[in-house]
């Protein structure tokens, strides 16, 4: 068991801040182990499993660039991975790794990992999940931008065969604290018979990551980097060394205080006013910081050519994606085996969804 609300597995997520430099990885991971995490997470990207070239653009501090090119450019060999593992169980931590699509899956399961992290935007992913369950791994699942339905469609592919630990998240980049609704957590861990965490996108390090524990969090999840400077794509969002030191301290403080007296605590420092608006009402429902990515960054399938009136769909023409920027949403993933060999009813751009009416 890697996870337990008496001591919950913080893990530092690392992302793709190193940049693909094996020297700045090992560097963040020393400062990461310095930090008290029991565990450090990166993303295993590939732009093609992740993006349509034609998703729109990012504003980043150069100017403006193409997403897919932003996510081209973070790119890594796979030896990296191989040596970062490595690296990371040296310093008796737990090596994690995302995977976005079958590539990436294929290439982590060969590094042998002894758990997997599935992020927000693959939970409606169903092929993605149906590999995963192979594994037979423990199975970090991250719930942002999803609603009740969608997770029990998950649930139901990994559970029977995954030690399952369902992560809260709000897809908001930051995220709002009193968006979190962390009585969820309890609620959640009954319907579906299942560990609970969070994964927490708040730029304040300690109070989601506290009081989640005070609900019952096995997992505690949060952005790490050297320097908010720094040019990572999370890296504005993500805790420094003191600052995850700092939530480090607070988790465990509250894994040993137990749960009244984390909320007495929290409720005299910070205002009990606010610690109730964090805990919410326990209901699971689109944070009002995420409604709107509901549908764009989640999975669903995509042409990859320009597809005309009267052509029958192969299984080439189209992928599962994310929809992001500037493209309408497709049919759900679910449906990805069931379109090859129906004819298109309309003309389908490239890029766009693939629609019922378009087949």
């Amino acid at each position: 068991m890697y996870f337990s609300p008496k001591k919950p597995l913080i893990i530092a997520e690392l992302g793709t801040s190193h940049n693909a430099d094996i020297v700045k990885a090992k560097e963040m991971v020393g400062a990461a182990a310095e930090t008290g995490a029991d565990c450090v997470k990166f993303q295993m990207v590939f732009a093609d499993e992740i993006l349509h070239p034609n998703t729109g653009e990012v504003e980043l501090p150069g100017g403006e660039i193409r997403l897919y090119d932003r996510f081209k450019a973070l790119e890594t060999p796979v030896e990296f991975y191989e040596e970062i593992k490595e690296f990371v169980e040296s310093k008796g931590l737990l090596f994690l790794c995302t995977p976005f699509g079958m590539k990436s899956a294929g290439i982590l399961r060969k590094i042998q990992p002894k758990m997997v992290k599935i992020a927000s935007p693959e939970l409606n992913y169903t092929h993605l999940l149906e590999e995963i369950a192979l594994w037979n791994l423990p199975v970090l699942l991250s719930s942002g931008v999803s609603r009740l339905s969608d997770i029990e469609t998950a649930v139901e592919i990994l559970k029977p065969s995954s030690e399952l630990c369902l992560l809260h998240c709000v897809t908001s980049y930051p995220a709002p604290e009193t968006d979190y609704n962390l009585k969820v957590l309890p609620n959640l861990a009954a319907i579906f018979g299942v560990s609970v965490g969070v994964s927490d996108h708040s730029a304040d390090p300690e109070l989601v990551p506290a009081l989640s524990v005070s609900m019952g969090a096995s997992v505690i999840e949060k952005h790490f980097c050297l320097s908010k400077a720094d040019p990572g794509l999370d890296d504005p969002i993500a805790l420094q060394p003191r600052e995850f030191s700092q939530m480090v301290r607070a988790v465990r403080k509250a894994a040993v205080a137990g749960a009244q007296e984390t909320l007495d605590f929290y409720s005299r420092e910070r205002g009990e006013d606010l610690v109730q608006q964090i805990l919410g009402d326990g209901v699971k429902a689109l944070a009002p910081s995420e409604k709107a990515n509901y549908r764009l960054t989640n999975r669903s399938i995509h042409a990859m050519r320009d597809i005309k009136k009267g052509e029958v769909l192969k299984k080439s023409d189209y992928a599962v994606l994310r929809t992001e920027k500037i493209l309408r949403p497709g049919l759900e993933p679910r449906w990805e085996k069931i379109i090859e060999g129906r004819t298109a009813r309309n003309f389908i751009p490239s890029g766009e969804g693939i629609r019922f009416e378009d087949v």
